[in-house]
C-alpha cells in the first residue's frame, strides 16, 4: 500500500522544505544584490505569482491523479500506447533532474557542514582543526561531501511518516526562527538600514529591464523547483480530500516567504561587512562570486563581532545546512520512489544502493572538480529542468486535458466547481505557461 503524509501541515513542510534550499538563501539574495535590489524583489514576487505557483498546482494535481513514482504518474497521462511512451520519457528526464542537481548539490553541502564544524572547533580553539575544515582541499571536499549523503540517507530510508515528513515538519520552523533572531541581531549593527533600503525599496527605473526580467523569471521558475519531479511526487503522497490550489499556495507562501526573509539578513548583513571594511563590490560596481560571499565575506563579517560572532557564524551555518538538508531529502526520493515499486524492492536497500550511487558520482566530480562541477549545473538547471517545465505543460494542459485537469481539483475541493477564475486556470497554464517557460529556456540558452 502507498505510504500518504499524515496531515496536510506535514505535506506543506515537506513540500516547502524540498522547494527551499541553498538557491533561496543564498541565490536570491545575490541575485536582488546584483539586479537594483527592490527592483528585482517587485519583478520575483509577480512571476511566482504569475508563473510558479499555477505551474505548482499542476505538478501536485498530475501527482496525486496518478499516485505513483514520476514516470508512472505521468503516463497515466496518455491515451494512446504513443502518448504513453512520450510521456514516460519526459517523466524520465525528470527524474534525471534531482539526481543530477543532488550530485554536486551535495558538495556545496558538504562545504556548509565543514564550515558548520569549522565555527564549532573555532569555539573549542582547535586551530588546525579549524584551518583543515576551511581550506578547499580534496580530502576535505570528499568527506564532507559523503558525510552530507549519509545524513540525507538516514532520512529518506525512514519512509515519508517517519523519515520525511517528521523532519521535514521539525527543520522547516527551525528555519524561519533561526532567520528571524538573524535578522533582528543584524538590523542593530551599522549599515544595517542602509542594506534594508536597498532591498524593499524598488528603482521602477530598473523594473522592466530585459536582463532583470529574466533573472527573476529564472530564480522564480527555479525557486519551486518546477520540472524536477519533487513537486509531483511529493502530490501522489497527497490523499484526495486534499485542497490542491490551497495547498499549493501555502507551500508557495512559505518558499516565497524564505527568499524574503534571506534577503532582509543578506543585503543588510552585506551592508554591515561593507561598513566594516569588508569587499562586496569589485571597482567595475558588480557583486562578487556567490562562493566568495557565503565563504568569505560572511565569516568575514562574524569575526568583527567579537565573541558573539562565533555563535552566529555557528547559527548561520546550521541555518545553511537545515536548507541543504530538506532540499536534498527530496531529490533523493524521486529515483527511490521510482526504485522501490518498479523493482518492489525493500526501502531501505533502494536508498543506499542509489544514495551510494550518487554519493560515488560526486566523489568523481570532486577529483574532476574543473571540468564537470560547472557542466553538472549548467547541464541540469539550466537544460533539462526548463524542458521538463515546460513537458509538464504540455502533459497536464494538452494530453491530460483541460477537464481532466479541472476535475481533479474540484476534488477534493468541490466549491471551485463554481469558480470563475479556476474554470479559467486550466487555458492559462496550457497557453501563457509554456510561452513563459520558453522564455526562460532561450534566456538560459
Amino acid at each position: 500500500m502507498r505510504e500518504h503524509f499524515g496531515s496536510r501541515f506535514g505535506f506543506i513542510m515537506a513540500a516547502a522544505g524540498a522547494a527551499v534550499g541553498l538557491g533561496n538563501i543564498w541565490g536570491f539574495p545575490t541575485q536582488a544584490a546584483s539586479n537594483g535590489g527592490g527592483a528585482f524583489l517587485l519583478a520575483y514576487l509577480v512571476l511566482v505569482m504569475l508563473l510558479a505557483f499555477p505551474m505548482l498546482v499542476m505538478e501536485v494535481a498530475i501527482g496525486r491523479y496518478g499516485q505513483a513514482n514520476p514516470v508512472d504518474s505521468v503516463r497515466q497521462l496518455g491515451r494512446t500506447p504513443r502518448q504513453k511512451a512520450l510521456a514516460s520519457l519526459v517523466g524520465y528526464a525528470g527524474m534525471l533532474v534531482p539526481s543530477l542537481v543532488l550530485s554536486f548539490y551535495a558538495i556545496v553541502a558538504g562545504w556548509l557542514l565543514a564550515f558548520l564544524a569549522a565555527a564549532v572547533t573555532r569555539l573549542l580553539g582547535w586551530d588546525a582543526a579549524t584551518e583543515w575544515l576551511q581550506a578547499f582541499g580534496l580530502g576535505r571536499n570528499i568527506v564532507w561531501t559523503l558525510v552530507f549523503y549519509l545524513i540525507t540517507i538516514l532520512v529518506v530510508q525512514a519512509g515519508v511518516r517517519r523519515g520525511i515528513e517528521r523532519w521535514s515538519a521539525r527543520l522547516m520552523p527551525a528555519l524561519f526562527v533561526l532567520f528571524l533572531l538573524l535578522f533582528f541581531y543584524i538590523l542593530t549593527q551599522d549599515g544595517a538600514m542602509t542594506g534594508l533600503k536597498h532591498y524593499l525599496v524598488p528603482d521602477f527605473s530598473k523594473v522592466l529591464e530585459p536582463e532583470l526580467l529574466i533573472s527573476a523569471m529564472g530564480q522564480a521558475f527555479f525557486s519551486l523547483t518546477i520540472g524536477g519531479c519533487s513537486m509531483l511526487m511529493y502530490g501522489s503522497y497527497l490523499n484526495k480530500q486534499e485542497n490542491i490550489p490551497r495547498t499549493a499556495f501555502q507551500v508557495t507562501l512559505l518558499d516565497t516567504g524564505v527568499a524574503f526573509l534571506a534577503g532582509l539578513v543578506i543585503l543588510p548583513a552585506m551592508f554591515v561587512a561593507m561598513n566594516n571594511g569588508v569587499t562586496i563590490f569589485a571597482e567595475d560596481g558588480s557583486l562578487l562570486s556567490s562562493d566568495t560571499l557565503v565563504f568569505v565575506v560572511l565569516p568575514a563579517l562574524f569575526d568583527t563581532m567579537g565573541p558573539i560572532g562565533l555563535l552566529m557564524a555557528l547559527v548561520f551555518f546550521v541555518l545553511m545546512g537545515i536548507a541543504a538538508l530538506t532540499s536534498s531529502i527530496s531529490m533523493l526520493e524521486v529515483p527511490v520512489s521510482y526504485s522501490i515499486e518498479r523493482f518492489k524492492a525493500p526501502r531501505p536497500l533502494m536508498t543506499w544502493l542509489l544514495g551510494g550511487a550518487l554519493a560515488l558520482f560526486s566523489v568523481v566530480i570532486c577529483l574532476n572538480f574543473g571540468a564537470l562541477f560547472g557542466l553538472v549545473i549548467r547541464l541540469s538547471t539550466q537544460n533539462i529542468q526548463p524542458l521538463v517545465g515546460l513537458g509538464f505543460c504540455v502533459l497536464g494542459g494538452w494530453m491530460w486535458g483541460r477537464a481532466k485537469l479541472f476535475e481533479e481539483l474540484v476534488q477534493g475541493s468541490p466549491e471551485l466547481a463554481g469558480s470563475t477564475f479556476w474554470r479559467i486556470w486550466p487555458w492559462y497554464v496550457r497557453i501563457v505557461c509554456p510561452l513563459l517557460v520558453l522564455l526562460v529556456i532561450g534566456s538560459s540558452w
